[in-house]
């Protein structure tokens, strides 16, 4: 089954180890020389709104997807996080 990138952002990740809903696909990584995806990225839930910023980016590799289902990604891997972008404000 063939899947485009877009149609990955409408896909909700699982844990299937323990069961956790991590969110569904924010973005994703390219490796530009070989042209294959390197990983799937979640973005950090917002903290209070908002105000205080975000938790840290979920960052997903290639290598520890297990299923692409129809609606939910599966995955098994222990959490690796990144912190958000820094936005300048002007």
């Amino acid at each position: 089954m063939a899947c485009r990138i877009a149609e990955l952002r409408h896909k909700e990740v699982i844990n299937e180890s323990d069961g956790v809903r991590l969110g569904c696909v924010d973005d994703v990584e390219i490796d530009t020389k070989t042209a294959c995806l390197v990983s799937i990225i979640i973005y950090g839930r917002p903290k209070f709104f908002g105000i205080f910023g975000r938790h840290d980016d979920i960052v997903i590799p290639w290598a520890d997807i297990k299923l692409i289902g129809e609606d939910t990604i599966l995955v098994k891997c222990s959490i690796r996080r990144r912190p958000p972008k820094k936005k300048f404000i002007i």
